[in-house]
């Protein structure tokens, strides 16, 4: 086939794009916008890095394998804006309004140059986010495979490719009562071929992963759901995955991201505990990881940490889906994460692992620009094509600061220290012989009767959190630049208060940031 000349299309909305509807399309989408550099915290370009610099090695990694971050395709280029009581409000101007398999690849071009700029080589999607669906399943195949061989090709010369893929088993009608737990037999075997090409193209394209998220897999109502039955059904079909996986030589990891409910009232692989209990029961133990997304992990009931260390702690621990939602509104929001603090304690549970290779951190999150604490955050109303930028940037800087937190607590070491001071007392000759499991109940009885009433010391929870709170509000910033953090507050703590003066020193960072967020914002403005 021969291939027309390159074409440009401007990143506006006046500019027209020739050949628009040619599948042949190529050029530059985002004219304007250089490729996104670190450029220190002191920097005022809204376009650069403050924290996040690839090539630093912190703990004896570069930060970029500390992460390895992606780029969530469906909610960056297929994300409309559009809510529950609005229409879409974002339409970029390389798109034309349809479905198209031309569009489709114009997107794929578009996608490609977006992770070029921002330098991630990571991208995650669903089958039906990159290409068309068909009436057929032999369609919606050759659909995929037009689109896939295009991304092969713009892989080449480049470390991109895909962290992990899926296949969307939600959206369609024919899932209103689940996939792998569905009622129907034909909708079981039409999920599984679904997601056999998924994986086929994944494997193809290079892909490190393969997710399961069983958004229909749970119930709305007890009373016409035979539980048994479809949870059975459900680990026939994820073993019917590990099979084939084998088959074809795909050596990347199975990912289960656990959710608590929405769209369904419950979700089977409600949390962590839940997904290792599901895996446990069934065999599945060894063959599965979990992607822990920090928004389920809140409508769960639970933080983000206690989810990562949950599956840490299994070894189960595979992949972050990196995103957070909104306190006052309560369901899944999928924010930017921009809390430096909990950055900071999801870190500590990333280091504690070693990493997360070959998994990563999937921007699993909607086009928000979010700065700091949260102090602003645009949804709905984020249509500019610099914002997708932004919002990446936000997201990466946050969790980067969150590293270099963890790293000062490393090597101050406190926190270890704590730690083990509070389970000292199994240091002991009977704390020995209860963990190895040789203390039986008669022996435990006879030294509690010569011990009396144990004594129990303060967990210092206090202690540690103005300390973990205290670093992660200033310490970065007092790091590198005296005045990059005003007035230099005191941190001692005295001998009577476990913690006296960290929290006016947080404080005193607190309002530093926020006066160099308002800066940003103004000079973007202007």
């Amino acid at each position: 086939m021969q291939i027309a000349a390159p074409h440009t299309c401007p990143a506006n909305l006046e500019a027209k794009c020739n050949d628009a509807s040619s599948d042949d399309w190529e050029g530059e989408f985002f004219r304007g916008i250089p490729k996104i550099k670190y450029e220190g915290p002191t920097s005022k370009n809204p376009l650069s890095y403050k924290w996040y610099n690839a090539e630093e090695e912190i703990l004896g990694k570069k930060m970029k394998d500390w992460f390895r971050f992606s780029v969530a395709f469906w909610h960056t280029f297929r994300g409309t804006g559009a809510d529950p009581f609005g229409a879409p409000t974002k339409s970029w101007p390389w798109e034309d309004g349809t479905n198209s398999l031309a569009m489709a690849k114009r997107r794929m071009r578009a996608h490609f140059e977006f992770m070029s700029k921002l330098g991630v080589e990571l991208w995650c999607f669903h089958d039906r986010d990159i290409a068309p669906d068909g009436k057929t399943i032999a369609e919606a195949n050759a659909n995929l495979d037009e689109v896939v061989a295009l991304a092969k090709k713009l892989q080449e010369g480049s470390k991109i490719k895909p962290l992990w893929g899926t296949a969307q088993l939600f959206l369609h009608s024919r899932y209103m009562h689940g996939a792998a737990t569905s009622s129907e037999v034909g909708v079981y075997a039409y999920a599984a071929a679904q997601v056999k090409k998924a994986m086929e193209v994944t494997h193809y394209l290079g892909g490190e992963n393969y997710v399961f998220w069983g958004g229909r897999e749970g119930y709305q109502t007890l009373l016409n759901t035979d539980m048994q039955k479809e949870l059975d059904h459900l680990a026939t079909f994820l073993q019917a995955a590990v099979n084939y996986k084998k088959k074809i030589g795909f050596n990347g990891t199975l990912l289960i991201e656990p959710k608590p409910q929405e769209p369904t009232k419950h979700q089977y692989d409600w949390d962590a505990a839940t997904a290792f209990a599901f895996l446990q029961k069934y065999g599945l133990v060894g063959e599965f990881k979990l992607n822990i997304e920090c928004n389920h992990a809140t409508l769960s009931g639970h933080s983000c940490h206690h989810e990562l260390e949950t599956a840490r702690i299994n070894g189960l621990l595979g992949n972050i889906d990196a995103n957070t939602g909104d306190p006052q509104i309560g369901w899944d929001t999928d924010q930017f994460l921009t809390d430096i603090a909990e950055a900071t304690l999801v870190m500590l549970s990333v280091v504690r692992n070693g990493g997360l290779a070959p998994g990563g951190f999937n921007f699993d999150a909607k086009l928000s620009v979010l700065f700091l604490h949260a102090f602003l955050f645009w949804r709905r109303e984020s249509t500019d094509v610099e914002d997708l930028f932004i919002a990446h940037i936000s997201g990466m800087d946050t969790l980067a600061r969150g590293l270099r937190n963890i790293a000062k607590l490393i090597e101050d070491g406190s926190l270890d220290e704590l730690v083990r001071k509070r389970y000292s007392s199994f240091d002991s000759e009977i704390g020995a012989l209860i963990e190895a499991g040789k203390a039986d109940f008669e022996t435990l009885e006879k030294k509690a009767m010569e011990w009396g009433e144990p004594s129990v010391a303060s967990g210092k929870q206090r202690n540690i959190w103005c300390q973990s709170k205290s670093k992660s509000s200033c310490q970065s910033l007092r790091g590198l630049k005296k005045q990059q953090c005003g007035p230099s507050p005191t941190l001692e703590c005295s001998q009577t208060r476990d913690c006296c003066f960290r929290i006016s020193a947080s404080t005193v960072c607190f309002l530093t940031e926020l006066h160099q967020f308002l800066q940003i914002l103004v000079t973007g403005i202007n």
